[in-house]
């Protein structure tokens, strides 16, 4: 297969670098021949000459002398501007506010359309009502008519919604599997909610960047805006439910600290176990990053269901969530149990741990689930909470038999909390629900509609090109408004989504230097946008990984051993801070050392921080030029000049038709950044002599006879590109050049190239030369940066010609690269091999082929190892899947059958070497002992490039020294694969709201399941008396 490679020339500020791409594909020349020692000064011609001749090769054709000659000539016009870090990120604040206003106040809109709605309205059990179902729509029946609840609903592809078939006139309701589509309390709300449309309409005209808007029903349907059909997974079910989604339960209630305590006595064998596990479950569900949580089991016994974390709580993230729930599958049932003793220890735990003020120092409760409770245990409520009632109880009674149900009863209606009764699996979802009616109920006879906004998700609806988009929500709560608020009456919450690519077009990327990057976090330290953040795992079809909404910033900014830039953030700072970085590039492969300062601030009304990170030297400072004069308009990648997406007017224009217009004053209302514009004219005007460089070229026939080089190509960071082609576009040796797509490039702030980012690190004047790692390329070219494709062959002859050469008089060299008794590599400053005589080893590193002499070359200082961390990263973990059918024996001893295993990526953290050069030593010889042989080897620099030539005596067989690889290595920690103590120790904001109880509360609505007895509403009473006096 005939391979590529690539030259490319940056000029930044005063300073040119020059980068070598190369594309694997070669076919190696076979030598032979046998000579004896190995000279340096041989090793150091042939270096020379190679080096000597691909440099003027890559000049001639990229046409780097004649731009720094043009951008010398027009220093006059240029400045250079060290960038104002703090200034930069206050700006992009300010921005970064003002869009997450417009959407905030969208959503406001729509409460207020919602409460009138409601008010309106008067609910009528009987109610008929046709409404557009979004599974049912555009259904037909076996003869032909639309199926009730479908109707014709009109579809329409929009680009705004990534070629969706939406409807941008109506929404749809979706209704969860588990309910009644025509159930009265989903009709009735159904029909008030109708409202809601014209809002919907009205919100997407006045801000055309909005997608989705929806409104969330307490009742569990869920109205979204635009109407799009929704598709059942294979089994015809859809297990979306609005109430179990993080915008829903943050909106809904305040930050609560919760200990679950399952009843495990023997009473609880078989089926009531299951629904037990699948009820707390449930509950984990309905916790979100806010909230703070513990399980325990009890019997006889107490048993906390992770060890680990007796007396305390922990965050409620997905990582903690996930680990519980694998707990919860190693419950058994055997004794009786002691409910006094866990409720002591409930109350305990909560009261404990409040006091640290590490939890949400807000709500508490305590969620019981068991089969019954042979009394009431008034004597630890009395002791624990009352008279002030802190702590709500939710008795969950598992099981048809309601023998015990008085009591449980009692305990939720004496505690502010509520009764349910679980009989079957399929009862759990919508009784667990209920609690949050009642956790609610503060903050809605308070009528206080708190925003809320979510952390980073992923929307897998609106999937492009690159996969699906990650989001964050802003969120409402929606309150009855009728007189019977006393009872605290939740309708349900509205919100709307913000893809988090809308964040990154306001990042002034020209504006951050060659390695400088925008981030922001929330208010528990987790990464809403972040180079580094990298959510989804496989190649082709991406898939998310299972904790990717919760990755803390420390860990992608790990060099931050104690958290100070983190802590910062989370606690809303204005400031400074500086570091040493290792920057990772080109998947973790290769490392960069920098210093980094980074700037940052809080984004007022929203809990979010945004940071800024500018690498120091010349990654702080830009040219600033200036034109007065109307440039060739060329291509512009896919930078945002102009807003096109604010006004419908605009959304059909593309860049450079928006700047044509801005420029003109022909669109005053055109959004766009002059000053980006400016620079990329002025980028534009001093790059035009390269079309008639280039063009020159390609018409001379004697130049590039044998189509060696094939394209040349400048990029400058203000998104400006020019190609051309040397040979015809079917001759092409790569036909993606400059088109692929950066696939991981939609969940970041990061712009540079790799190639770029490399060549900007080298020795001024010097080239840069690597082998990609993937067949794509990225198509965003930064800076002022010119380049060739070459055919690999080509630079391949180069190199063994080089090789080749000799100073002896008669011809007969004392060495070649053709004898067998030498081998010759050709690597970069990274160790990767470029060109050996082993096809299969092109590309690997170098040590992995020669072990001995990469160990001698770390010992003499010729490299360096760098360790790193990946706490992103996903292991391999064997499952086995079995087949129970004592799990629950009182003997403890579980039977099973293996029937067979998987292997499942599982989140872990790793920690894996790097390699660098060490750029003072240009040359090294060096003797390796393999078992009483003595074997020579020499590594030479190639001049002006970051590639060295290895030459290594093939006399002695080494190949039982160990390779030295790149394999990461899992890190085990004592207390657990998945280090749940590790992320709840970190600091975090409190949310500013918070409605654990309010005196007006309607006690007595507790528990609908059961009626109390007489004895029990007589003792129930003066506590309820008791708490209205209060």
């Amino acid at each position: 297969m005939q391979g590529i490679w690539r030259i490319l020339f940056s000029h930044t500020c005063s300073t040119s670098f020059l980068l070598l791409r190369i594309f694997v594909g070669l076919n190696v020349l076979e030598v032979a021949g046998s000579q004896q020692g190995i000279p340096l000064s041989v090793v150091k011609l042939w270096a020379s000459a190679f080096g000597g001749e691909i440099k003027s090769i890559s000049a001639k054709y990229s046409g780097s002398q004649l731009l720094q000659k043009k951008y010398k000539e027009s220093e006059k016009s240029v400045r250079v501007e060290e960038i104002d870090g703090m200034k930069l990120v206050k700006n992009l604040a300010v921005k970064m506010e003002e869009m997450f206003r417009k959407k905030a106040e969208a959503t406001r809109r729509l409460v207020e359309a919602a409460e009138e709605a409601h008010h309106q309205h008067e609910d009528n059990p009987d109610l008929q009502y046709e409404y557009f179902n979004a599974v049912l729509i555009n259904e037909v029946d076996g003869e032909g008519n639309n199926v009730e609840l479908g109707g014709e609903f009109i579809l329409e592809p929009n680009d705004h919604f990534n070629n969706l078939s939406v409807n941008l006139s109506l929404s749809v309701v979706q209704v969860p599997t588990n309910m009644y589509n025509k159930d009265p309390d989903i009709v009735n709300g159904v029909y008030w909610s109708e409202a809601l449309n014209k809002v919907f309409v009205d919100n997407f005209e006045r801000d055309p960047t909005l997608i989705w808007q929806y409104f969330g029903s307490a009742k569990g349907f869920f109205r979204q805006y635009p109407g799009v059909k929704w598709h059942p997974d294979e089994h015809g079910v859809i297990g979306f439910d609005c109430r179990n989604r993080k915008w829903y339960i943050q909106a809904a209630t305040s930050p609560k600290d919760v200990v679950i305590l399952v009843d495990v006595s023997g009473s609880m064998k078989g089926l009531r176990l299951t629904i037990a596990r699948q009820t707390v479950s449930s509950i984990l569900d309905t916790l979100g990053d806010d909230d703070f949580f513990n399980i325990i089991a009890y019997n006889h016994e107490i048993h906390y269901v992770e060890p680990c974390l007796n007396g305390t709580l922990v965050r409620a993230d997905r990582t903690n969530k996930d680990h519980f729930r694998e707990h919860l599958d190693k419950l058994f049932a055997k004794g009786i149990g002691l409910l006094g003793e866990a409720l002591a220890e409930a109350f305990t735990i909560l009261s404990d741990f409040n006091q640290t003020g590490r939890g949400s120092v807000c709500s508490q409760a305590i969620m019981l689930v068991t089969d019954g409770a042979t009394e009431m245990y008034d004597d630890v409520f009395e002791k624990y909470n009352w008279p002030e009632r802190k702590v709500r109880i939710f008795p969950y009674l598992i099981g048809r038999e309601s023998a015990f149900a008085d009591n449980l009863k009692w305990m939720a209606c004496a505690n502010k909390g509520y009764f349910s009764q679980i009989s079957t699996l399929a009862d759990v979802q919508e009784n667990v629900m209920r609690y949050l009616h009642v956790m609610s109920r503060p903050k809605v006879i308070d009528h206080k509609h708190d925003t809320v906004w979510t952390e980073a998700y992923v929307d897998s609806a609106l999937n492009d090109k690159a996969g699906p988009s990650l989001m964050t929500t802003v969120a409402m709560p929606v309150f009855s408004t009728k007189n019977e608020t006393n009872q605290g009456i939740l309708l349900g919450v509205v919100g709307t989504d913000i893809p988090l690519q809308e964040l990154m077009k306001l990042i002034p990327k020209h504006m951050l230097g060659i390695h400088g990057y925008a981030f922001a976090i929330t208010n528990n330290g987790y990464i809403l946008i972040h180079p580094d953040l990298r959510p989804l795992y496989q190649e082709g079809q991406k898939r998310r990984k299972p904790n990717y909404s919760s990755v803390d910033l420390s860990e992608v900014e790990w060099e931050d051993k104690d958290d100070i830039l983190r802590n910062a953030m989370v606690n809303r700072r204005t400031g400074t801070f500086s570091m040493e970085v290792k920057k990772t590039v080109d998947r973790g492969r290769r490392v960069l050392k920098m210093h980094n300062d980074y700037y940052y601030t809080d984004i007022k009304g929203t809990p979010f921080s945004v940071g800024v990170a500018l690498s120091r030297g010349h990654g702080k400072y830009f040219f600033r030029g200036n034109v007065s004069i109307e440039a060739v308009w060329v291509c512009l990648d896919h930078r945002t000049y102009c807003n096109t997406e604010e006004e419908h007017e605009h959304r059909h224009l593309t860049q450079i038709q928006a700047i044509k217009l801005f420029m003109t004053g022909r669109r005053p209302h055109l959004k766009c950044d002059r000053e980006l514009i400016q620079e990329v004219l002025f980028d534009a005007v001093v790059t035009a002599p390269l079309e008639a460089y280039w063009t020159g070229l390609a018409l001379n026939k004697s130049e590039n006879s044998d189509k060696g080089v094939e394209i040349a190509f400048l990029g400058t960071r203000t998104g400006l590109s020019r190609t051309n082609l040397f040979v015809r576009a079917d001759q092409l040796s790569n036909q993606d050049f400059l088109t692929a797509e950066d696939k991981e490039g939609v969940f970041n702030a990061d712009h540079f190239p790799l190639w770029y980012k490399r060549a900007a690190e080298q020795v001024p004047g010097t080239f840069v030369y690597s082998i990609p790692f993937s067949t794509g390329i990225q198509n965003k070219t930064s800076d002022h940066t010119v380049g060739i494709q070459m055919k690999l062959g080509f630079f391949q002859r180069k190199f063994w010609t080089a090789c080749r050469q000799c100073t002896a008089l008669d011809g007969k060299c004392s060495i070649s690269c053709d004898s067998e008794d030498i081998n010759c590599y050709l690597i970069d400053n990274n160790g990767f091999i470029l060109v050996t005589e082993e096809q299969s080893q092109t590309g690997l590193f170098f040590g992995e082929v020669e072990g001995a002499v990469m160990n001698k070359l770390l010992q003499m200082g010729s490299f360096k190892r760098i360790t790193l961390y990946d706490y992103q990263a996903l292991c391999k973990d064997f499952l086995l899947e079995f087949n129970l059918y004592s799990w629950w024996n009182v003997d403890l001893s579980v039977k099973a059958q293996r029937s067979r295993g998987k292997t499942v990526m599982v989140p872990c953290d790793t920690v894996y070497p790097a390699f660098v050069s060490e750029r003072t030593i240009k040359e090294t010889t060096g003797n390796i002992d393999c078992e009483g042989c003595i074997r020579s080897f020499v590594i030479q620099q190639i001049p002006s490039s970051n590639l060295f030539m290895v030459v290594v005596d093939n006399n002695c067989d080494c190949s039982s020294a160990p390779p030295v690889n790149m394999d990461p290595i899992e890190i085990m920690y004592i207390l657990s694969k998945h280090k749940p103590l590790l992320k709840f120790q970190k600091d975090r904001k409190k949310p500013d709201s918070c409605h654990p109880f309010h005196p007006e509360e309607n006690a007595m609505e507790c528990g609908s399941a059961t009626r109390l007895s007489s004895p029990l509403t007589v003792a129930l009473l003066p506590l309820i008396a008791a708490s209205i006096s209060r």
